[in-house]
């Protein structure tokens, strides 16, 4: 499926569809890597780093999906072409290789307590390849556990658009349906053939699977949120969204975070508000609404996707919402940016990070301590890094200090990046494979790690 348009933010191209992204796996939602920097001094030469490893980037006539990057205690893991791949965590020769029958249109966004992840790919077999098979990987063995397809009324393959991850359940959705499969591989529940509602996607974590449903043919679409009983797919609770949304977004699950886009987003961030949804009863309520247009604040978050949303932190421990921000005094939006904390009960703001000239933050996630990291983008002559910042104090701590050799390198992931912080080493990779151009040269990685070698 196409990604989305970038966006801008300083003179830097940024988009997203992390995950994971991250964050974490990113994606993240809650945690999008380890707290593996936490003796670093802020701004010493502790936390000088440097390129310890690069993926090559595949060489593809076409650009290719490589939606995908997570770590486990022994692996950094990223997908490539038509296959995933384990590194040690430091880098090096690869541990292991997943081979896949086509290439990846979308992944889960974390690596569930079994060291599992979803993917989606294409069935290269066909004359005209669609996103149809289902694998579950475990990227602490580096297997292949199974691959699944499901057919439709007709018994033609269904067209997924995106997978997740949710209670142990694979679930795969799209223009096509939904569809869901038990841990080993079982059908579980499949949406019944209703021409007036479909599955859009869905999103997931450990405990939970959620579902942005979508009904009607009005324009803008009636949209609404579930979660379901990921065993059988019923509604455990439901909320209708109000008249207005045209897309959905769930940026994290506990709490129920959903960002919506009424049509008016900043190009690459996909949302206008964030809603706080409290699903404990059969019908959801909402807790509190946060508009992001005002401020500029820049999350990120697939244009048409249910999941996928990264740049962004949500700490489940406190009910709070990291999001970065360009709004600053008069306007001056070369002097930096900053972080904004805001309640997920109450909608409002809680909190910032102190401004720094020059320096752009973007939350990444947090660390086990419930700190925000916050990932440094590179500028002209100036390689990046990683802050962590106080969730009270806000004040902030660097954790690496990336090269001023290696900006360029950093700079040219603009589309579809991904960021992981884990064990005091930063993960940059692409979502897609790219050929070469007037924007990609010859020794544009796959993937970067920064580490202090």
């Amino acid at each position: 499926m196409p990604g989305p348009p970038p966006k801008s933010r300083r003179g830097v191209v940024v988009s997203v569809v992390l995950a994971v992204l991250l964050v974490a796996g990113g994606g993240i939602w809650f945690v999008a890597g380890g707290d593996g920097g936490g003796n670093d001094e802020a701004g010493g030469g502790a936390a000088e780093a440097e390129v310890v490893h690069k993926v090559p980037m595949p060489k593809v006539d076409d650009e290719t999906g490589a939606m995908g990057m997570w770590t486990t205690d022994r692996s950094f893991v990223k997908t490539g072409v038509q296959e995933i791949v384990g590194y040690p965590l430091a880098g090096g020769k690869p541990r292991w290789k997943v081979p896949l029958s086509g290439n990846v249109c979308w992944s889960s966004s974390y690596v569930t307590e079994q060291g599992h992840v979803a993917v989606l790919f294409e069935n290269a077999e066909a004359a005209d390849p669609e996103c149809t098979e289902v694998g579950l990987v475990d990227v602490e063995k580096g297997e292949l556990l199974w691959q699944k397809r499901a057919t439709d009324s007709w018994g033609d393959p269904m067209d997924f658009d995106e997978v997740a991850m949710g209670g142990g359940t694979v679930a795969a959705g799209g223009t096509s349906g939904g569809v869901a499969w038990s841990n080993d591989g079982q059908q579980l529940w499949k949406p019944g053939d209703d021409d007036t509602c479909s599955d859009n996607g869905y999103a997931g974590s450990d405990q939970k699977l959620v579902v942005v449903r979508e009904c009607g043919d009005t324009d803008p679409p009636k949209l609404s949120v579930a979660t379901l009983d990921p065993a059988t797919g019923a509604d455990k609770s439901t909320y209708q969204l109000p008249p207005g949304p045209e897309y959905a977004h769930v940026a994290a699950t506990d709490p129920l975070v959903v960002g919506v886009d009424t049509g008016d987003a900043e190009p690459g961030t996909g949302v206008t508000d964030f809603l706080t949804l409290d699903d404990s009863a059969a019908k959801g309520k909402l807790v509190s609404k946060i508009d992001i247009l005002r401020d500029a604040y820049e999350p990120s978050c697939d244009a048409v996707a249910v999941a996928g949303c990264t740049e962004l932190a949500v700490d489940r421990r406190t009910q709070t919402l990291y999001l970065g921000s360009d709004k600053t005094p008069d306007d001056q939006t070369d002097i930096g940016n900053e972080i904004v904390a805001f309640d997920l009960t109450s909608g409002k703001k809680t909190g910032r990070s102190e401004l720094e000239e020059g320096v752009a933050l973007v939350p990444i996630g947090l660390d086990k301590g419930g700190s925000v990291l916050a990932y440094q983008e590179a500028t002209t002559g100036e390689g990046g890094g990683v802050w962590r910042i106080d969730p009270e104090s806000f004040e902030k701590e660097r954790l690496l200090r990336h090269p001023a050799e290696s900006t360029e390198l950093e700079q040219s992931f603009d589309l579809d990046r991904r960021m992981l912080y884990a064990d005091g080493r930063l993960y940059l990779g692409d979502g897609k494979a790219r050929r070469l151009s007037a924007d990609v040269s010859a020794d544009r990685p796959l993937a970067l790690v920064f580490g202090k070698g």
